[in-house]
């Protein structure tokens, strides 16, 4: 999934495009903003569309702090 993502590990603020790229543990989320499609919308738009919140539930359970 791309986007705009932010974390901080270890004082460092680092940034990805790439929701895969971002490292298993980390100190803190800052920034979760994945690109939406542009209308009008697919099934499959749609289906990526509804995994947002569950990715970003899954970041914020792999902070350490």
């Amino acid at each position: 999934m791309k986007g705009e993502f932010k974390i901080l590990n270890n004082g460092n603020v680092i940034e990805y495009n790439d929701y895969n790229d971002i490292p298993t543990n980390f100190d803190n989320l800052i920034s979760f903003k994945p690109y939406w499609p542009e209308p009008p919308h697919t099934e499959e738009d749609h289906a990526l569309i509804e995994t947002y919140n569950t990715k970003l539930k899954e970041l914020m359970e792999r902070e350490k702090n």
